[in-house]
This record gives C-alpha cells, sequence and structure tokens, in this order.
C-alpha cells in the first residue's frame, strides 16, 4: 500500500483509462458495465485520499516519467483540484448504477460495450484536466473528453442527437482552437507549459509585455467559457442535454461544465492574476454582467420550455451564471458560493436529470404534457425531483441556499448590494418553472401515458434518492462543501496580483 500511494495521481488518470480499452475489446453490455462500475468504484478512494494528502500536507506535485517539472509534464494536487477530482469520482460511482437499465433501454446492445468505453475515456478526459499541471497537457484531455462526449451524444436515439453532436463537435473546436492559441501566447511569452512556472514567469515580464499576456488571456478565458457554455456562448447546451441518451445528460450536467469552471478559475486566479491586477481589467464586470444575462434569460427561457430535458438545460445555463457570477465578484466570499455552487448544482441537476430518465424510462416520453399526475404513480421519484428543485431554487434547508448565501455576501462585500435582489429575482423564476413541473405532476389527474407508470427498480431510484438526500444534508452540514471550498477561495484571491 505504502508503495502505491506516491502514485496516486497518476492512477486517478490511468484507472479509467485501462479501464476504457478494457471495454473496447468486450463483445456484451453487461461486462463493459460491470467493468466500469468496478473502474468507478475505485475512483473515490484514490481521490478521497489525494484530498486527505492536501489537507493534511500540503499540495502534490508528482513528474510523470520522472522528469522533473517545469521541463516534465507535472501532475498537480492542491484543494482546488483535491476538491473537483471529489466531485467527479463521487458523482460517477453514485450514477453509475441507474446506467445499466437506462443505457439497455436507449442503446442498441451491439453499441453498450462502446458505450462505457466512450464514458471511461471521457473520465479520464475531465479527470486529467483536473489533475494536470501542464497547459498542454490540459488541451489534451480537454480534447479526449470532448471526442468522447461527442460520440456519447451522437449515441441518443432521437436523429437529432446526429446533428446536436456535431454542432458542438463545431463550437466544441472552436473553444480548443481558441484556448491553445492562447496557450501558444503563454509559451511564446514564457518558454514555458508548467502552469506553476508559467505563473511565475508571468509575475517578473516587463511592462511593454502585458499587450501579450491579456491577448493570451483573452483567448483562454473565450475557448474555455465555449466548453463551459457560458451565457451566450451556450447555445450548443441545450440541444446536447436534450437528445443524448438520459444518463448521457446526467453525466455530462453533473461534471463536464463544471470542470471546464475549474480550468476557468486555475487560469484567472492561479496563472494570470498573480501577473495581472484583474481588477484593473474590466474582466470581472464583464463577466458578472453575463453571469446576470445568463441567470435571467436563460431562467426565462425555461419558463416557457415544454421539454423537460431542454427546461432544464437552460436551467444549466442560468445555474452556470450563479458559479460564474462569484467568479467575477473575485472575493473569498463570492469565490466560495461560485466553487460550493459547483458542487451543490451537480448534486441538484444529477438528481433532476436522473428523475427524468427515469420517467423516461417509464413512460418514454419528457414532454411536460405527458407527465399529469406521474407524481402519484412515480411518488418516490417525483419526491427526489421536489427536493432538488427546492435546492435549485435555494430554497433554505437545502445546498442551494448556502450557494446563494455566500454570493450574496460576497457581492455586500464589494459593495455591490443591487446583486443581492437579482439574485433573489432569479432565484424566483426557477421557482416558476419547478412549480410548472410539480403542478402537472401532482395536481393533475393521472393520463393515459402515466396511468400505468411505477417508481423504476432500486438500482435507478437509488442514485437519485442519494442525490436528493446530499442536496439536504449538504443545506446543513457545510465543512465538506463551503469548509473545503473556503479554504481553496481564500487561496486563490490571496495569490491575486494588487
Amino acid at each position: 500500500m505504502n508503495a502505491v500511494l506516491p502514485h496516486l495521481p497518476a492512477l486517478q488518470v490511468v484507472v479509467p483509462l485501462i479501464g476504457a480499452i478494457l471495454a473496447a475489446f468486450l463483445r456484451r453490455g453487461n461486462f463493459a458495465f460491470t467493468l466500469t462500475l468496478a473502474v468507478s468504484a475505485i475512483l473515490p478512494f484514490i481521490s478521497g485520499a489525494l484530498l486527505w494528502q492536501v489537507l493534511t500536507g500540503g499540495p502534490i506535485s508528482y513528474a510523470m516519467g520522472g522528469w522533473a517539472p517545469p521541463i516534465g509534464i507535472e501532475y498537480r494536487v492542491d484543494l482546488l483540484s483535491a476538491f473537483v477530482l471529489m466531485l467527479i469520482s463521487v458523482v460517477g460511482v453514485v450514477i453509475i448504477p441507474f446506467a445499466h437499465r437506462s443505457v439497455a433501454s436507449e442503446i442498441d446492445a451491439s453499441k453498450q460495450a462502446w458505450f462505457y468505453c466512450m464514458y471511461l475515456l471521457c473520465l479520464t478526459g475531465l479527470l486529467g484536466i483536473t489533475i494536470t499541471g501542464d497547459a498542454f497537457n490540459a488541451f489534451v484531455f480537454l480534447e479526449v473528453s470532448s471526442l468522447a462526449t461527442y460520440v456519447l451524444i451522437a449515441m441518443g436515439r432521437d436523429r437529432r442527437a446526429l446533428l446536436a453532436a456535431f454542432q458542438y463537435l463545431i463550437i466544441g473546436t472552436i473553444g480548443a482552437t481558441l484556448y491553445v492559441i492562447g496557450v501558444g501566447f503563454l509559451y511564446l511569452l514564457t518558454g514555458s507549459l508548467n502552469m506553476v512556472d508559467v505563473a511565475q514567469r508571468l509575475a517578473a515580464v516587463e511592462p511593454d509585455q502585458m499587450r501579450t499576456v491579456i491577448t493570451a488571456l483573452a483567448f483562454i478565458t473565450v475557448g474555455v467559457s465555449l466548453k463551459l457554455a457560458l451565457f451566450p456562448l451556450h447555445v450548443w447546451l441545450p440541444n446536447a442535454y436534450a437528445y443524448a441518451p438520459s444518463w448521457v445528460t446526467v453525466f455530462l450536467a453533473a461534471t463536464a461544465t463544471k470542470v471546464a469552471i475549474y480550468l476557468l478559475v486555475r487560469y484567472l486566479f492561479s496563472i494570470f492574476g498573480v501577473a495581472v491586477n484583474l481588477q484593473a481589467l474590466p474582466v470581472g464586470e464583464i463577466i458578472i454582467a453575463l453571469s446576470l444575462a445568463a441567470m435571467f434569460i436563460a431562467s426565462f427561457v425555461a419558463v416557457f420550455e415544454t421539454n423537460l430535458k431542454r427546461m432544464l438545460a437552460y436551467s444549466s445555463v442560468a445555474q452556470i451564471g450563479y458559479i460564474t457570477l462569484g467568479i467575477g465578484l473575485a472575493n473569498q466570499a463570492g469565490l466560495t458560493g461560485g466553487l460550493v455552487h459547483i458542487v451543490n448544482h451537480a448534486f441538484m441537476k444529477a438528481a433532476l436529470f436522473l428523475a427524468l430518465g427515469a420517467i423516461v424510462y417509464r413512460i418514454g416520453s419528457a414532454r411536460l404534457g405527458d407527465l399529469a399526475g406521474i407524481g402519484r404513480k412515480m411518488p418516490l421519484t417525483m419526491a427526489a425531483f421536489a427536493v432538488a428543485g427546492l435546492g435549485l431554487i435555494g430554497t433554505p434547508g437545502t445546498s442551494g441556499f448556502i450557494s446563494k448565501w455566500f454570493l450574496a455576501i460576497g457581492a455586500l462585500d464589494r459593495g455591490w448590494w443591487i446583486l443581492v435582489p437579482a439574485i433573489m429575482a432569479s432565484s424566483m423564476i426557477a421557482f416558476v418553472y419547478v412549480g410548472r413541473v410539480l403542478e402537472m405532476a401532482y395536481l393533475r389527474e393521472p393520463s393515459a401515458e402515466t396511468a400505468r407508470a411505477s417508481d423504476p427498480p432500486l438500482s435507478m431510484l437509488l442514485p437519485m434518492l442519494v442525490l436528493a438526500a446530499a442536496t439536504v444534508y449538504f443545506g446543513f452540514d457545510t465543512e465538506w462543501t463551503a469548509g473545503i471550498a473556503g479554504k481553496a477561495s481564500q487561496a486563490l484571491v490571496q495569490g491575486l496580483a494588487r
């Protein structure tokens, strides 16, 4: 065991990568699922051990191939990256039991092994983005996860899934190109790709080189913003979520955009923030303006959606706005609110999409008009949906309230009190679109579509109940969410150039 511990950073990526390779050689979906389940069960132990090491001993630096950084590729785990690694791993293991029946009902048997192969590749990429300390290596992992995601979306049974995947491919390629151009500017300026080394060298750049730094900042920010679906760069997301297989939507909503947000935070605070006084540039103001637009416009669109997958997709765009609002505030309380909402929204939105996936499994539809009275026929499923929906609104006693509380404090600390009623008003719009679903589910007579519906099997039911319970639990016990996010935010904000 002691011989394994030093290599945990590498194992965090290698384990799912090997799993993906093995899944590609399996012919039967059941075998591939069993392998994927085993891999998913291992990953939280690795990320948990890394988080514990960081909490007790500080950041971890792992030199790949024995080549010391900054020459070689470094895997670097600090509190922020350990926090996100743990989120991805935990979400993966919680939701994977749901996949067995859901994937079997939506994916042809001949393609199921490839489906799990692509999922594990996507997981490898997301974990790699989070753990790597090399800017170009992050691009490689970004492309690994993106290419796998395009395939997963295209496997949807609706023919429009192919169009959604192609749209995401085009936009994702543009985002990746902008990102790598920005990295190229950084390399030309610093001669390094190691993130820690780049940050140190940027801190010593001459004033006449600052224009190049700002150009790199612009390219990387826009490129990553396309990946995280920051309004108005979100156009790929609604169709991708709506037409992807139900379980793919759950996974992407809970992890993919969150990792892209992590990458943005890493660059803004840990790399550019040490060289550029971001508060002297309109970066924060632009991010806040776009965040507010997302919170209101995307929420208004969600109110009028009749396809619940699209409704929750636009809700995700709005909720991403809350996270980026905290990033734009760039103080400890605001950034804590943004980081903790990465976790809280992942749990809430995963529970909502799981509940919707269970409904699709039972009645074959995700349209609002087909859900009349389904709360009486699928009581546990809709109870999970209701609890997660209340968290989405930010009801006291749920984790969503904690996120918005810190965001409000961050706004007041910056003297921008007007953001507080804006946060409350946008939450009321969420109340409207969540309320529409609950009204249809509980206050209408069961329709012909829902008359024979019932709660799904335990393997599908348990993950959504666990995530709904987490939405309530982390509304009271915030030590492992807001506590860790607060420590990470403090370290990030303290490192900013003033």
